[in-house]
């Protein structure tokens, strides 16, 4: 597996791990304890996300006013369907000591920017048990965004009263959505582009749901619950070594089914039914690239390890859109981003192996769900 790696300048390095943040109880408790614990983080979330509206807004026309007034539109959805992770931003921001509003208006931001930063380049790809070294189920997921938020990512372990454990990776005053739960199911997003946006249900709202499946059927249902404003490509990994891409927008879905042991997903649809609405796709050229790159890394191993996985998260092909992605100075104020974690996932043993910024230069550490 011949991965490309270079030394890039000015990469920030870590010398501790992500915090690990335990929580317990009802919703609304655990969002607090959350809030209270990361305090710091979440405020400077939201100092974040004001300071990219501003300097976004001549594409936008918006101000970070606005944004607050159209995340209010998203909430009686999200309050109909799931009042418990309402509860939890409600928690977020009473144990943060922010205004409602503001934990709100972070997790809806993709849609109250109507998808036009394209901020996200995230890589995500899994094997099963076939294509393991010890019959083991993997994972791993590159998160990219804004450099500003990488001081923000932190790992949630979390015991809720009446849903299953699971172990987290957020950031700021987001809800937690990438990790996995008690019953085994992982999943991975990746954000995507539909041209059939609407308002209803946050993206990360119907995300955070999926870690409380019991069952494939269960998290598949939850990704695709009526009157959701868009949707994310979710990469659902199960123990059993059963994968899936579900692509999803507002009114729209397909299920890619990992059959030989390998599944890949970046920043575009992959399937004929959801390739019809995406939203500028000239525009996701980089996404193409990433993907077609660790398909073909993926792939050249059959015996893959959390190394071998990790080291695919390493690449710096097409740089500075690679796997690895690097926040290089000089690109232009909407298109900076970097990945600001990496993580993969052995879910037959309950482990997530975190790399706090780019894995090419950070160390991962080792978190494990006590279920």
């Amino acid at each position: 597996m011949a991965v490309r790696e270079i030394q890039i300048p000015n990469t920030i390095v870590h010398e501790t791990p992500p915090p690990l943040i335990e929580v317990t109880g009802t919703h609304r408790e655990m969002g607090r304890q959350i809030g209270e614990a990361r305090r710091e983080q979440v405020r400077h979330s939201i100092e974040n996300a004001r300071s990219l509206i501003d300097q976004s807004y001549s594409v936008l026309e918006l101000t970070w006013e606005g944004a607050q007034t159209q995340s209010r539109k998203y909430l009686p959805f999200a309050q109909e369907r799931y009042p418990q992770y309402v509860d939890e931003m409600r928690g977020i921001a009473e144990g943060a000591q922010v205004d409602f509003d503001d934990i709100v208006t972070l997790n809806t931001m993709e849609a109250v920017t109507m998808d036009a930063l394209h901020l996200t380049r995230c890589t995500s790809f899994a094997v099963n048990e076939r294509q393991t070294a010890d019959g083991h189920v993997l994972a791993a997921h590159n998160e990219d965004w804004v450099p500003a938020d990488e001081a923000d990512v932190f790992v949630v372990s979390a015991r809720p009263k009446e849903e299953p454990p699971f172990l987290a990776m957020t950031y700021g005053g987001l809800l937690p959505n990438v990790g996995f739960n008690a019953y085994g199911i992982a999943q991975l997003i990746d954000s995507v582009y539909p041209n059939d946006s609407r308002t209803g249900i946050p993206r990360l709202v119907v995300a955070r749901a999926v870690l409380s499946s019991r069952r494939i059927s269960g998290a598949i249902g939850r990704m695709l619950v009526p009157h959701r404003a868009a949707g994310y490509n979710h990469l659902l990994v199960h123990e059993s070594g059963e994968m899936y891409s579900i692509e999803v927008s507002a009114r729209y879905f397909d299920i890619l089914h990992g059959t030989d042991g390998y599944m890949v997903h970046t920043n575009h649809y992959l399937s004929q039914t959801m390739k019809r609405i995406e939203k500028d796709p000239e525009e996701l050229i980089s996404s193409r690239v990433r993907y077609f790159r660790a398909n073909r890394l993926l792939r050249e191993d059959s015996t893959h390890t959390i190394e071998s996985l990790q080291t695919i998260q390493k690449d710096h092909v097409n740089l500075p859109n690679s796997i690895c992605n690097h926040n290089i100075a000089g690109v232009d104020p909407m298109d900076r981003e970097s990945t600001i974690t990496a993580l993969t996932i052995d879910l037959t043993a309950r482990e997530m192996h975190i790399a706090w910024g780019n894995p090419c230069r950070n160390a991962y550490h080792t978190y494990r769900l006590n279920d």
